[in-house]
């Protein structure tokens, strides 16, 4: 973040526009709507000045002073000359004074975003001076995704504010009812013009003997790493969490969608290193959500494979505590499908089989013969560290040892790598390329989609 965002009040404050012309008449305009007390400085002897009339702002016809500076609370310069604009600027920030040159972010200390107005809400969007254009470009987007009576929402609840303060004294609790309102008939009746629908049921819900919050835990799949790959209904619960609970595969930039104000407590699983162990976990969701807060259990990929999603919902159900659970897109289909491997194909597989390679003691505890069956794919999570072992059982249960096969590490997200061999390489091919978890292992012919092309299999077999 290289600029810091923040709302100045300017109502009945005095600000400062240095120019003429339609650039000076813009941010006279935009001084004006929110209140402030506008003068304009313009030199209409200089013949590069096109005279502005705006009767809204009081206007001296005269040269631009330093000492002009020291009386207001913010100034724009819009002269359209850079010596000018650069006298203005240093005057102002000598003084300790908001300034902004128009089109040149070097000489500014603040920027004038692209703005969305809803009043009383207010949407601020800045390309940090190096793309304004872009900015409003994406002012154009919420101004068309945004409800017209987006206002007309934040003003009645507004209304309703200091009522709904003094009858739900819980500050946890008086939020999880404004995300209802927000998101439930009220709000919708708001945005459709019914206020006077929202304001009865609005009253009937203040009126209603206040019981204690009831928690809710959300059992959510983050996806295979991509942030872009998050659900929408994964998204809500985690701008409405009071805690998340997250495992070491979530990444840095899906933990930035949960709400800025949310607890993060990491539950991961790191190998190799202690962990929490599963019944702490399932202890502190119950625990927390009893509390009458809204928890995320976050867990990469979908949390209904192999991610023990299963035992964290019947804890919680045995203890009469609400669980939605929230599906992601599971390592296999993500991964498989960022390295462009269809799964299954026709004439290839016709099946598709997951399972974990992972190992409390030892190996693996599979059914090799029924895994190495002809005519299915295996995607295998968990496996690098059995690469060898997995091989040899696929191999010595009867399947071909020149199956080939994909290893893809970090799947879908900037630091994916994929590489492709054979079965009898698959160690090789994991230790050779320094692969490292997370890495899912895809055995089958469909994964010659991920090769080169031009490389016949032989050569992809000679490769290991």
């Amino acid at each position: 973040m290289k600029t810091f965002p923040i709302f100045l009040s300017l109502r009945g404050r005095p600000a400062l526009v240095v120019g003429d012309g339609h650039m000076a008449a813009a941010k006279v305009r935009l001084l004006r709507d929110a209140g402030a007390r506008v003068t304009r400085i313009t030199n209409r002897d200089d013949p590069r000045v096109e005279p502005h009339q705006d009767d809204a702002s009081r206007v001296l016809d005269r040269p631009f002073r330093t000492a002009d500076v020291t009386a207001y609370a913010l100034i724009y310069s819009a002269t359209g000359d850079a010596l000018e604009d650069a006298r203005v600027a240093a005057a102002a920030r000598a003084a300790n004074v908001p300034v902004n040159a128009v089109d040149r972010p070097a000489l500014s200390t603040f920027i004038t975003p692209a703005i969305v107005d809803r009043d009383p809400i207010t949407i601020a969007i800045s390309s940090g001076g190096t793309a304004p254009v872009l900015a409003r470009q994406l002012r154009l987007k919420l101004e068309t995704d945004l409800p017209r009576r987006l206002g007309r929402l934040a003003a009645f609840a507004g209304s309703f504010r200091a009522a709904v303060k003094n009858a739900i004294a819980d500050f946890g609790a008086r939020r999880a009812l404004w995300d209802d309102i927000f998101s439930g008939p009220i709000g919708e009746a708001v945005l459709r013009g019914d206020e006077t629908s929202a304001r009865e049921r609005m009253i009937s819900l203040i009126n209603r003997s206040v019981t204690p919050p009831r928690g809710i835990v959300h059992v959510v799949g983050a996806g295979p790493g991509d942030p872009e790959l998050l659900t929408l209904k994964a998204l809500q619960a985690l701008q409405r969490a009071d805690v998340v609970f997250y495992d070491r595969l979530v990444s840095a930039d899906v933990m930035d969608f949960a709400r800025r104000d949310a607890e993060r407590v990491f539950v991961g699983k790191t190998p190799g290193n202690p962990t929490m162990p599963q019944e702490e976990i399932n202890a502190l969701l119950a625990r927390r959500a009893q509390a009458g807060e809204r928890v995320v259990r976050l867990k990469g990929g979908d949390p209904f494979i192999f991610g023990r999603g299963g035992e964290e919902v019947a804890h919680l159900r045995a203890r009469g505590i609400e669980v939605v659970v929230v599906p992601g897109i599971t390592a296999a289909a993500g991964c498989a499908a960022a390295a462009q491997i269809p799964l299954t194909q026709r004439d290839h597989a016709t099946a598709v089989t997951f399972v974990t390679g992972h190992a409390q003691n030892g190996e693996p505890d599979l059914d090799w013969r029924a895994l190495a069956s002809f005519g299915q794919t295996l995607a295998i999570y968990m496996g690098i560290a059995q690469a060898e072992v997995i091989a040899a059982r696929l191999i010595d249960a009867g399947r071909d040892p020149a199956t080939p096969v994909s290893v893809v590490e970090n799947g879908t997200t900037d630091q994916q790598r994929v590489v492709s061999g054979t079965l009898r390489g698959l160690a090789r091919l994991v230790s050779g390329n320094n692969i490292t978890s997370p890495a899912l292992l895809i055995i089958g012919a469909v994964t010659l989609a991920a090769a080169d092309a031009d490389r016949p299999v032989e050569a992809l077999q000679a490769a290991v």
